[in-house]
């Protein structure tokens, strides 16, 4: 049915909100109707969203980097929205935000009641999984945030691999990936309620990109977790320096001395990884490295880093990263040029 009104949004903005997201959606909502019509010169669809920055209160102040933030609109004010949407926070990996935004919470939960929409892009997903409206559903963040989710709130399903997330099958809880999946998620609010017709015309407009490929091939594999056990901090540095070797994981062993079962459940237990997995972790990386820099053919690398069975690198390589060594290297090797078929994944 036709709307006789614009689309309202809140967009929530804090001191710790990144102002390129907190303008950059509010410039793409705002265009959205008007835009491409202008630039092809056809009727405009009028105004579809009406958009307002929130805070808690209406005092200007500068947000991430010293932008200014000028907010239309009060928590404390009587206000009710369509659609909430926590923009990307400033938050370093550790950084939880326990206690510090009660009335927010409180607003959120509020609005989530009447029946809004709430949506979240990269770390804001950490305000919202501190509502609690992400217990029991699944839920994503930028790739750097997955050990943050899992020790302060482990009742959220945290999956860092996907651009956009549902967290159950109404869709009204949505959260979004990286820094530039507001990107996807800006895609996904205009596709959603206005038109997938009007979000193709907005990304071609704006040239803005679904990631289809996910987080992947983005994320480090190698994330050290603080910890105080001394013969894993050896193993660790060990490991760093040999990786490559054929049998890099009795090496590793063997150089502590110390019995096979108690060096795995004490590097499980203080790294969160098991030592098979940080050796290929490790070995994923130096080829990651290699693939952003070199032209040497992919089977070249497998051996480099320790693989004398290429099709096993593969396999591996795509299971870790979501791409073949192939499609990784045109993402991300920015000197590659069409070049002979020893580049080519077969």
């Amino acid at each position: 049915m036709p709307r006789n009104r614009p689309i309202s949004v809140l967009l929530m903005a804090l001191p710790e909100t990144a102002g390129s997201v907190l303008y950059g959606m509010k410039d793409v909502l705002c265009a959205t109707g008007d835009v491409w019509q202008t630039l092809v010169r056809t009727e405009s669809m009028g105004e579809q969203f009406q958009v307002r920055i929130i805070s808690t209160s209406r005092k200007p102040f500068a947000c991430g980097n010293g932008i200014p933030v000028k907010p239309d609109l009060s928590i404390s004010d009587d206000v009710s929205a369509d659609i909430l949407i926590v923009p990307e926070l400033w938050l370093s990996p550790d950084e939880h935000l326990k206690g510090r935004y009660p009335r927010v919470m409180e607003f959120i939960r509020a609005r989530h009641d009447e029946g809004a929409y709430i949506y979240s892009a990269c770390s804001g997903a950490v305000l919202l999984a501190e509502t609690g409206l992400l217990d029991g559903h699944p839920a994503t963040s930028h790739w750097g945030y997955q050990d943050l989710f899992a020790r302060e709130y482990p009742q959220v399903s945290f999956n860092p691999q996907p651009s956009l997330c549902f967290a159950d099958d109404t869709g009204r809880v949505v959260t979004a990936g990286g820094t530039t999946s507001w990107h996807d998620l800006v895609i996904h609010i205009i596709a959603r309620h206005v038109s997938p017709g009007e979000a193709v015309r907005i990304a071609k407009v704006y040239l803005l990109k679904w990631h289809a490929e996910g987080q992947l091939p983005y994320a480090t594999l190698i994330r050290n977790q603080p910890h105080s056990d001394a013969r894993v901090l050896d193993a660790e540095s060990w490991l760093e320096q040999n990786f490559r070797q054929d049998e890099a994981l009795q090496g590793v062993i063997d150089y502590l001395g110390m019995p096979a079962r108690t060096l795995k459940r004490r590097f499980k237990q203080a790294t969160g990884s098991s030592l098979i997995e940080r050796v290929q972790n490790l070995r994923v990386e130096a080829a990651k490295q290699m693939l952003e820099t070199s032209r040497a053919a992919i089977d070249d690398i497998s051996a480099e880093v320790g693989y004398e069975d290429p099709a096993f690198f593969r396999r591996l390589f795509k299971r870790l990263t979501g791409l073949s060594p192939s499609h990784y290297r045109k993402m991300f090797n920015q000197a590659a040029l069409p070049g002979p078929a020893v580049l080519q994944d077969r």
